[in-house]
């Protein structure tokens, strides 16, 4: 919780004196992740990147409604969750920008929610084989696969996860 504050605050020190400037309303960043070097959040459907001591954010993405980025424990990669066609699918791309890659491709919600320790697999939820009101987790493979499901009989919102020092979420598994 206080690393998000903190991150949060870097962000809006960053713009304060642009949106001071130009009399702009203030901007609505959120769901910000670290790495060693970067902080990576979305504002207006997209995900901007601007290094960790402040400076001009950068966009990195196009084209969809993206939000909720994760960097792997590496901090080479970026998770996030991604809706280019309608739906809401998992996707992942380079840390410093480029093509994303679609991981799943389940006509219903599928959420971007961590990495495993190692980085090789992106931990998501979804209601895809849900016979309630409930969803199941995940994991699919950073090169593309089948997802294969965590072996627990439900899975709720950040149950089971622990935060690194970065900002990423990885899964005990």
């Amino acid at each position: 919780m206080f690393n998000r504050m903190t991150v949060l605050m870097a962000m809006l020190l960053c713009f304060a004196g642009r949106a001071a400037a130009a009399e702009e309303t203030p901007l609505l960043a959120h769901a910000p992740t670290l790495s060693r070097t970067q902080i990576v959040f979305a504002y207006g459907g997209y995900l901007w990147s601007v290094p960790r001591e402040g400076g001009e954010a950068r966009q990195l993405t196009t084209g969809g409604h993206e939000g909720l980025p994760i960097f792997s424990p590496d901090g080479n990669w970026i998770a996030f969750t991604g809706q280019y066609d309608g739906n809401f699918d998992v996707f992942v791309m380079p840390a410093e920008g480029g093509e994303p890659r679609r991981l799943t491709w389940h006509p219903g919600p599928d959420i971007a929610e961590g990495w495993v320790p190692d980085g090789k697999k992106v931990l998501f939820r979804s209601g895809r084989e849900a016979y309630a009101d409930f969803d199941r987790l995940y994991t699919v493979s950073v090169e593309g696969g089948w997802p294969e499901v965590l072996p627990m009989w439900r899975g709720g919102r950040m149950r089971g996860f622990r935060r690194t020092g970065r900002g990423s979420r990885t899964c005990r598994i």
